[in-house]
């Protein structure tokens, strides 16, 4: 009977040591996000190619709220006071924060970004644009090279989570 109760006790644990391991997709993996700006999840973020489609479907003073995941294209050089993250097709869209009440860190380009806020169209006037050229670092040639408005997508995010 001991023996029995051995032989059993020790298949069981056999069984219970043998439990396979389940792979976790990679998409399904925690991201860490630094925070910045008021405190926003990283549920229900449209794509960045779905943001283009909301984009598209706003004429110049539209706004909507919206919140949506993307690629840190570029940041100012100055301050980190504005970003612009990658959209479909090459488009990007020019992100500032709201009430200029948070800055975002200027070695951020290409990590993965999610921002919460209103999106809307916006012509952009030249002075402004070669103002942003030169927070850039751009050259004088490129600078000076900016002879026309530009019309942009546009974001004043009000919270901002980018990944580590």
């Amino acid at each position: 009977m001991i023996q029995k109760i051995t032989l059993a006790f020790a298949v069981l644990s056999l069984l219970m040591s043998c439990e396979t391991k389940k792979e976790v997709p990679a998409e399904a993996a925690k991201v860490a996000y630094a925070k910045f700006g008021d405190s926003i999840s990283t549920e229900q973020a449209l794509s960045s190619a779905e943001m283009m489609d909301k984009f598209a479907t706003l004429k110049t003073g539209d706004t909507i709220s919206v919140k949506f995941k993307s690629t840190i294209h570029e940041i100012c050089q100055n301050k980190g006071c504005w970003m612009t993250l990658d959209l479909a097709d090459g488009a990007e869209a020019f992100v500032k924060f709201k009430d200029y009440g948070f800055f975002v860190p200027m070695n951020a380009q290409k990590r993965d970004v999610i921002v919460e806020g209103k999106a809307f169209i916006e012509e952009t006037p030249i002075a402004e644009l070669k103002h942003y050229a030169e927070d850039e670092g751009k050259s004088k040639a490129a600078i000076d090279s900016i002879v026309a408005p530009k019309k942009e997508f546009k974001f004043l995010a009000h919270g901002v989570l980018i990944a580590k």
